[in-house]
């Protein structure tokens, strides 16, 4: 017989067979040599009290086999259902409670990872919902214009009138491609920030370049006071694009004629820049909204812009341990500021 097909109670019964048939040897054995019943039962007496001990153990041994396959089944059927974390044991001496242990730790894990992988199947939903309703607009628009020159006769001034909504349509979807791929790329890992000690003077003078064609459309006055040897460890480019959407949010709210404050202060652990408009300024009610993706306020959908460049804003800061903070009130303009850590 295979000795690895054998259950619990097969060799049990199989070792009681051959120590029964031992004893039995045995006792005959003594009666051959000496002759004395006193000493046969002697023997018989000796032989049941260790059958009776052996009995007792096995059925202890057994008790504590059958309760310890109990609870490691009922522990990994707890992990498969991820109803509730295995029960703890601190029985520390015990078996079980040093399986257990180990149990408990692949448990946690096994749920970071089935979280994890929830939250990011949930982001890519969201993500993929929000792309649908922003796309949805300029397509609508694109097809309706496409139609319109395909099955009417216009004039070339209309003509020309159709082409350039056309092209403001395309320039919306390529930018919202692009702020959705810089979106995706950070939020999935793929963009690995590269820290470097350099003068943030060099970085905010990349950012101002990109709005002050549109401020001076405006005829908004740009204020800057940044020393130039203040030194941050930071990535260059992607502050630089943090603090772009931060300056650019500002042209667009700020009416014509007015005023844009950029200041940086060095600190003993951070480094602050703020960027103060005199536009409209946001209700503190919806402070907290504002670098939701694709969030825009209701009374400022004529303004150009997806709602993006804060979100993103906010994401690159967080990933290099720094926050944003927002000062505001209505009638008032807005103040961002903008803590980056120094280290």
């Amino acid at each position: 017989m295979n000795g690895s097909k054998l259950s619990i109670n097969q060799a049990c019964a199989i070792g009681a067979t051959f120590l029964g048939l031992l004893s039995i040897m045995t006792v005959t054995a003594a009666f051959v040599f000496t002759r004395n019943p006193a000493i046969v039962w002697l023997g018989l007496l000796y032989i049941l009290l260790v059958f009776i001990c052996a009995v007792l153990f096995v059925a202890f041994l057994r008790r504590k086999l059958v309760l310890f396959s109990d609870r490691l089944c009922e522990t990994i059927d707890n992990m498969l259902d991820g109803a509730s974390a295995p029960p703890q044991v601190y029985e520390e001496e015990n078996l079980f409670y040093k399986i257990n242990h180990r149990l408990v730790r692949l448990y946690e894990v096994m749920r970071e990872n089935r979280e994890s992988v929830a939250k990011e199947r949930a982001d890519l939903q969201e993500l993929i919902s929000d792309i649908s309703h922003q796309v949805k607009t300029p397509i609508a628009n694109l097809q309706m214009v496409n139609a319109t020159l395909l099955e009417q006769s216009v004039t070339e001034e209309k003509r020309q009138e159709f082409l350039q909504a056309s092209s403001s349509q395309l320039e919306k979807l390529d930018f919202l491609m692009q702020a959705m791929v810089k979106t995706s790329r950070l939020e999935t890992g793929v963009i690995s920030l590269d820290r470097k000690t350099q003068p943030i003077y060099d970085t905010l003078a990349a950012a101002l370049g990109g709005i002050l064609l549109n401020a001076e459309k405006k005829a908004i006055h740009v204020n800057v006071e940044c020393p130039s040897d203040v030194l941050l460890a930071h990535d260059k480019k992607w502050t630089g694009e943090a603090l772009f959407n931060i300056l650019d949010n500002a042209v667009k709210y700020t009416p014509a004629g007015g005023t844009i404050r950029v200041s940086v202060q060095s600190w003993e652990l951070y480094v602050k820049i703020d960027i103060t408009d005199s536009g409209k300024g946001i209700a503190e009610s919806r402070q907290g909204m504002i670098f939701k993706r694709f969030y825009r306020e209701e009374e400022v959908h004529d303004v150009e812009g997806i709602g993006i460049g804060l979100y993103l804003a906010r994401e690159i800061i967080s990933m290099q341990d720094g926050y944003i903070k927002v000062t505001s009130a209505l009638g008032r303009g807005s103040t961002f500021s903008v803590f980056l850590p120094r280290g």
